[in-house]
């Protein structure tokens, strides 16, 4: 594809010569035509900013709109729970172990390069997805998308700050790129249900081919052209890295399943693959888990945070449409408008949030928030045990959102400043990972406990264990050094 000049080489407007000249006694900024071609080139840069932020957004649309989609997908492949914990999980582990590379990849090849070729990849795996005959293929499509959706990520926020030099430009684009993607948590459930409605599951996965071609026809030119690098990457060390989260999840999936040899097989192996990974971590020049940051204990509470949050928003998005659709008969689109209350709170409070942590540091809106999650979850338990009435469910979905709307915009600024000096973008990629470490056991955890076909008491447990998750965490921060939450 034809790359676009830089805008210093695109004439203002097709003016003659002699007009183009500058008047006596006015300079080149005061002309007219060089404020217009600054105002085009302000919004040429806008539009990459948008196109950069609609890749973040596919990504975390992916991590949502599955939820609704889970009944109609069942019916459709046959799948049993512990299936359909795999078509999600196997997403979410892929993507959380490359997300520890994924910044270096970037930094290494080019983010301009990386960020091309994940949202290509990941245009066209959805697509595969989409076209999915039987369960093992849909799992094995799922994967190759969370390999896909941690090119983007990281090499996106690299973007940004490529097309934002100025510090001041830059920080209101990183807030844009936040509320554009963050949009799509709020909009996952609600297009699932539309889409399923349209034209069954599959629909959910070929909505993304669409947008990962206007993604690709935004970033088209120089301004986001990033050099090579020179740092090194440990292939055999992240090898290690998804095989230490793949191992156990399925250990955890089996065991829900009550397939009891195969739990105990995977769990066994667990215990090699942890001791493969660490020897390679200690001989790699490039190791995954480098810089000392797990040596904080700040950044390890702050770890733990994101993590329980995660688990929390992965899990009740996994238990509760199976939830909804067998106890309160809701089809898809009504199960999606169902979760309104737990993802409108992502759009309404993170300004909130920023103005609070600006205010008094990050500590009091994680804190809160971790206690909002325990409580929501107390509420959302109750109402599955008792099949309460829906306004009972979504008070507990609203104290939940409102919950992970404050904590997790917080909880960037805690671990960063928890970090060693030096690493901080290191902690921003680690932060990810637990997030998505965090999600992958929620789907496996809460799934094993709901049991194969959600009962009222099976829901209950899962919801009430992700409570009990919250606030052992929310525990743990508290009683981190105060130090680490400057």
């Amino acid at each position: 594809m034809t790359e676009v000049p830089p805008p210093a080489a695109v004439p203002a407007h097709p003016r003659n010569a002699a007009a183009d000249r500058p008047a006596a006694g006015r300079s080149d900024a005061d002309r007219p035509d060089a404020a217009a071609a600054g105002r085009r080139a302000s919004r040429r840069r806008f539009l990459k900013l948008v196109g950069i932020s609609l890749g973040y957004f596919m990504v975390l649309l992916d991590l949502t709109v599955l939820s609704v989609a889970e009944p109609d997908l069942a019916a459709s492949l046959g799948a049993s729970t512990s299936g359909l914990q795999w078509a999600t999980t196997a997403y979410t582990v892929l993507f959380a172990a490359l997300l520890l590379s994924a910044g270096a990849v970037a930094d290494r090849y080019g983010a301009h390069r990386v960020f091309k070729a994940g949202t290509a990849a990941f245009g066209l795996v959805s697509l595969a997805c989409a076209a999915a005959p039987g369960l093992g293929t849909l799992i094995a499509a799922r994967a190759l998308l969370g390999v896909a959706a941690a090119a983007v990520v990281p090499a996106s926020l690299a973007l940004v700050a490529r097309l934002y030099p100025d510090p001041g430009e830059r920080t209101r684009a990183v807030a844009a790129w936040a509320a554009i993607s963050g949009a799509a948590v709020a909009a996952g459930p609600v297009a699932g249900g539309l889409l399923v409605e349209l034209g069954g599951w599959r629909a959910i996965f070929v909505v993304n081919a669409p947008i990962a071609a206007v993604v690709l026809l935004t970033v088209v030119g120089p301004a986001v052209v990033c050099p090579r690098g020179r740092q090194r990457i440990d292939w055999w060390a992240q090898g290690a890295a998804c095989l230490v989260l793949a191992v156990p999840t399925d250990a955890v999936i089996a065991a829900g399943s009550a397939a009891w040899g195969h739990a105990a097989a995977s769990g066994v192996l667990t215990v090699p693959a942890v001791a493969v990974f660490r020897r390679l971590e200690r001989r790699s020049t490039a190791p995954v888990l480098g810089g000392g940051l797990l040596r904080s204990r700040g950044v390890r509470a702050g770890l733990g945070v994101g993590a329980a949050v995660n688990f929390t928003l992965a899990g009740d998005l996994f238990v509760l449409p199976l939830l909804l659709r067998h106890e309160h008969a809701l089809g898809p689109v009504a199960t999606g408008l169902a979760f309104l209350p737990l993802t409108l709170p992502f759009v309404a409070n993170p300004p909130v949030t920023g103005r609070i942590v600006a205010r008094t540091g990050p500590r009091l809106p994680i804190l809160a928030g971790m206690a909002l999650l325990t409580v929501g979850g107390l509420v959302l338990a109750a109402a599955a045990w008792a099949t309460s009435p829906y306004p009972v469910l979504a008070g507990g979905l609203l104290l939940t959102g409102f919950g992970i709307s404050f904590a997790l915009p917080a909880l960037v600024a805690a671990v960063v400043a928890a970090a060693p000096e030096g690493t901080a973008g290191s902690a921003g990629g680690v932060l990810n990972a637990a997030r998505q470490t965090g999600a992958t056991l929620g789907v496996a955890v809460m799934g094993a406990l709901a049991g194969t076909d959600p009962t009222p008491g099976g829901a209950a447990a899962a919801l009430a264990f992700a409570a009990v998750v919250c606030a052992a965490a929310g525990g743990t921060f508290a009683r981190r050094p105060p130090r680490a939450a400057a």
